[in-house]
This record gives structure tokens, sequence and C-alpha cells, in this order.
């Protein structure tokens, strides 16, 4: 749930551009989007989002199968490193608060990476409701 209150969030923020900002002139989007490069790797981040929501229903899981479908929503760390670096691009004066989210996203990434390259942690078995390991 909380990958899809990020994703609209992320569709309000959009919204609020091309209505607000750009009037749906779709040229003048274009536009815009080629011009600024912060514009272009927000889109980019945004575009990542849609499959993930798309395909973050219990179907989706048991049709693409757990380890394609993991393998698709690994796409949500492109997509943070994204949204971090058009913060922090599209901000020109303070840049604490986009700093500040970078270095929040460079903790989570790098536990990430951490667990992946410490030898067992990533092939461990699930622990079942009951504590047990490996049981289901």
């Amino acid at each position: 749930m909380f990958g899809l209150f990020a994703f609209f969030y992320v569709c309000l923020h959009f919204l609020t551009y091309i209505w607000l900002d750009k009037f749906f002139d779709m040229h003048e989007i274009w536009v815009d989007v080629v011009k600024r490069k912060f514009i272009t790797v927000g889109f980019a981040g945004f575009v990542l989002l849609i499959p993930l929501a798309i395909t973050s229903t219990v179907g989706w899981i048991r049709r693409l199968g757990g380890k394609r479908w993991q393998a698709l929503h690994r796409l949500i760390y492109a997509s943070a490193i994204a949204g971090v670096i058009h913060y922090l691009w599209l901000v020109k004066a303070d840049r604490t608060k986009p700093l500040d989210y970078g270095f929040i996203l460079s903790i989570l990434l790098g536990y990430r990476v951490a667990i992946w390259l410490a030898p067992g942690l990533h092939h461990a078995k699930p622990v079942s409701a009951g504590g047990t390991v490996g049981v289901p």
C-alpha cells in the first residue's frame, strides 16, 4: 500500500504540473521535458512507477511469478533515485531538504546492498508466524 500511496502522490504532482502549470498543452510539456533536466528525470521516475502500480495486486504476482515480479519491482530503486535527483535539481536556493532525502535514501539503499553482500543473509528462509524457520 505504501508504494501505491507514493504513486498516487506522484500522479497528483504530475497532474498539478500538466494542469495548473502547462494547461494540458502537450507541445509545451514535451518542450519542457526535453529542455529542463529536472523535469526529464522526474518524468522518467514517474514512468518507472507505472508498471509497479499496475502489477501491485496479488493477481499480477501470480501471473508474473514471484521472481519476475520481484525483479520488476526493483525498478523502485531507480525511481527513488530519480525522485531525489528531480528534487535536488529543482531547488535553486536551499538544498537542505533534497540533500536530507538523498541521505536517507542512501542509507536505505546502502542497507539493502549490505544485506545483499552479507554471506547467507539474503538466502535466509522466511520465519513463519509461529516463529520457526522454514515451516509454512
